[in-house]
């Protein structure tokens, strides 16, 4: 395993290896540094986070601890290869978990990792599948994945009940999830698969452009909405009792699955599109009400878009409530994937916690932002 400082330093290395072919932004997108944190919080304030952690579950419902998507992923775009080349550190992030006091996170393979390649400030899909490239990149995530739980590094969590398990085991627990659903092609058996895999969410879309699910947010549209294989495979998802996260889909996409939700669908990291601050990754206010609506919830993201710190961070957690209220709002770091993140690592979640008490929320509400929403809709869609 890659302890922090192998990061940094191997990151500096491959700079100084590519010289003028790894521009310095790319840099920074490969290896961001941690944020500032624009506040402080007393001892006591400090001892309150850590007593509220230890009675309230802390849930990241969207996150990829350890990077461990990019194990054994063939193919790739150069700028991608770099960034696979630093490897994995799973084991620091989970020891990381523990320290902060976090109970289970959302461990999401990447299905569309191999086809992607960076373009500005973002990602696209630069090609298409080989035949069969998917499904077998699924099966290799999830057997990496796997490994983990074998490992004893993390706990399992299929229903509910297990958060508490794990917590009682002393481990994080994992929640297995995938972002983008590209793996199952329009054979829907793969969906019971994932779920006996123990995969809990799948993001329904992420970067590939006509892809077989429908439109994503961040490219032109091809299907104008969802596909019928993905209209079929959204109501296969919720009949299994999987959750569906809608982070990346496009609004017609969204809103489609929307019309075809019998359970509550959620964004588990995003934020809302306001005149002063637009973005392709952010949605409209009435998407983000339609989903809580259904029962979900929003997650709110640390990226670094019109946000410095991690205390700016927190104006957007107040910001989500205000619209959308506390039964609307969750955590959704995209930790060790996200976008120049102003939260970084697990162990400033007793200051996430922390400075959101300092500003005076009830406990009861931060409880509901921290894990309870998740295990709520993680209920419902097992139901």
């Amino acid at each position: 395993m890659v302890s922090r400082r192998m990061v940094i330093g191997g990151g500096a290395a491959v700079l100084a290896v590519g010289g003028a072919a790894l521009a310095y932004p790319l840099y920074l997108q490969l290896f961001p540094p941690i944020a500032d944190t624009g506040f402080s919080l007393s001892d006591e304030e400090m001892a309150r986070a850590v007593e509220f952690l230890a009675a309230n579950p802390a849930i990241d419902t969207h996150a990829h601890p350890g990077r461990t998507f990019v194990d054994g992923a063939q193919n790739l775009a150069w700028k991608l290869k770099i960034y696979q080349s630093i490897g994995t550190f799973e084991e620091r992030v989970i020891a990381e978990m523990v320290t902060g006091g976090l109970a289970a996170a959302g461990f999401s393979a990447v299905s569309d990792f191999p086809v992607l390649d960076t373009q500005g400030n973002g990602l696209v899909s630069a090609r298409e599948f080989d035949h069969g490239e998917a499904w077998d990149y699924y099966q290799l995530q999830i057997k990496n994945l796997k490994s983990l739980v074998e490992q004893g590094l993390v706990y399992p969590v299929l229903t509910p009940d297990d958060i508490a398990l794990a917590q009682a085991s002393g481990r994080p627990g994992a929640i297995f999830a995938v972002e983008g659903a590209d793996f199952i092609e329009s054979n829907l058996n793969r969906i019971q698969i994932a779920w006996d895999d123990g995969v809990r969410i799948i993001t329904f879309v992420h970067f590939v452009r006509g892809g077989v699910m429908g439109d994503i947010m961040t490219a032109e549209p091809v299907h104008g909405g969802m596909s019928q294989v993905g209209q079929a495979a959204f109501s296969e998802m919720q009949r299994v009792g999987m959750m569906v996260d809608l982070s990346h889909s496009a609004e017609k996409t969204a809103f489609d699955a929307l019309d075809l939700s019998t359970k509550p669908v959620v964004g588990t990291h995003t934020h809302i599109l306001t005149p002063e601050l637009e973005h392709p990754r952010f949605i409209s206010l009435e998407l983000a009400q339609g989903i809580v609506e259904t029962g979900g919830y929003i997650g709110a993201w640390p990226a670094g878009i019109g946000i410095n710190t991690l205390n700016d961070y927190l104006d957007r957690i107040e910001q989500l409530i205000d619209v959308l209220g506390a039964d609307g709002v969750a955590i959704g770091t995209d930790m060790d994937a996200n976008y120049k993140p102003v939260w970084s690592t697990y162990l400033h979640l007793p200051l996430v916690v922390g400075g959101l008490l300092k500003r005076g929320m009830d406990e009861d509400v931060l409880a509901k932002i921290t894990g309870g929403n998740f295990m709520r809709v993680f209920a419902a869609v097992q139901a």
